[in-house]
């Protein structure tokens, strides 16, 4: 046997390994901005799309229609259940077009999202009237085709005073309240009002104030609606002249920008851009999921 190496051996090399193709790197390909751009315009417009057409979220300001809606609260808004018009794009950027693409007229006691015929803006407010009506306000009653709308009072609203419901207007800060649990509370009169068609729903009326509380009776012309808030005493509605930016009278059927459905979220204003965690803590318990739609009585 020999210690000799083998021939095979004595044949090898030192040189290194030629790298194969799959091991080179490609050249990472430029960014088509133009691509980018378009795809960021068409993710535009197809949300326009679904807020103009399907639904859109929405943010109550003012207290014009508590019990049922508070400052804070968030809620959904869908634009199909009275057909489509000239409100229905996202921005109000068109003139007034008479009639709606299948245009189906809502039912009293519906939460619609509307826009004044004066403003370029949106109110939120109860269907009281639908047209052929005859409607009058007497001492804060709705009468309806000559029947006073029928109205229960029911214990005072426990609204909590946060940031955003301060009850300190010289209208209700009489009714703030400590509660059992040492919170603040605006304690709001409350009225159960039940409509003709067995829709009911809470109302608030902090007493008589003739410019609000009476009204002339009027018969609500064609394809027009007449609209309130839920706290009778502080909403610029149907009743309310359009120098107090009021709506000043019945709306055209064509200025109804959508139908509430429900409230997603509410926040009682202590919330913090540059702090998340007050994202969460600003919650209000209780108001997600909660149905704008009336209960039905009969």
């Amino acid at each position: 046997m020999s210690d000799r190496p083998s021939d095979n051996m004595d044949n090898a090399t030192d040189a290194p390994a030629t790298p194969t193709e799959a091991t080179v790197k490609a050249p990472k390909p430029a960014t088509d901005w133009w691509a980018e751009a378009r795809g960021i315009f068409w993710l535009i417009l197809a949300v326009l799309g679904f807020h103009s057409f399907i639904a859109k979220p929405f943010y109550i300001p003012s207290e014009s229609m508590m019990p049922t809606l508070i400052t804070g609260d968030r809620l959904v808004v869908t634009k199909y259940p009275y057909g489509w018009s000239y409100v229905s794009p996202s921005f109000h950027v068109l003139p007034f077009i008479r009639g709606r693409l299948f245009g189906r007229l809502p039912e009293r006691g519906d939460i619609v999202i509307l826009k004044p015929p004066q403003a370029d803006t949106d109110f939120i407010k109860r269907v009281i009237g639908l047209p052929g009506d005859r409607l009058e306000v007497r001492g804060g009653v709705v009468v309806l085709n000559g029947v006073p709308v029928k109205r229960t009072p029911e214990a005072p609203a426990m609204i909590a005073v946060d940031a955003n419901v301060t009850c300190e207007q010289p209208d209700v800060v009489q009714f703030r309240t400590t509660g059992p649990d040492g919170k603040l509370y605006c304690a709001l009169p409350r009225f159960r009002e039940t409509l003709p068609n067995g829709r009911s729903y809470d109302t608030i009326d902090l007493g008589y104030m003739p410019e609000i509380d009476d009204y002339p009776a009027i018969t609500i012309p064609a394809d027009h609606i007449f609209v309130m808030g839920d706290n009778r005493d502080q909403s610029a509605d149907s009743r309310v002249p359009a120098y107090r930016n009021g709506l000043d009278g019945p709306v055209p059927f064509e200025n109804i920008g959508g139908r509430a459905e429900f409230i997603t979220f509410s926040l009682d204003g202590t919330t913090k851009l540059w702090n998340p965690l007050s994202w969460f803590t600003a919650l209000r318990g209780g108001r997600a999921g909660t149905s704008l739609h009336p209960e039905r009585t009969r």
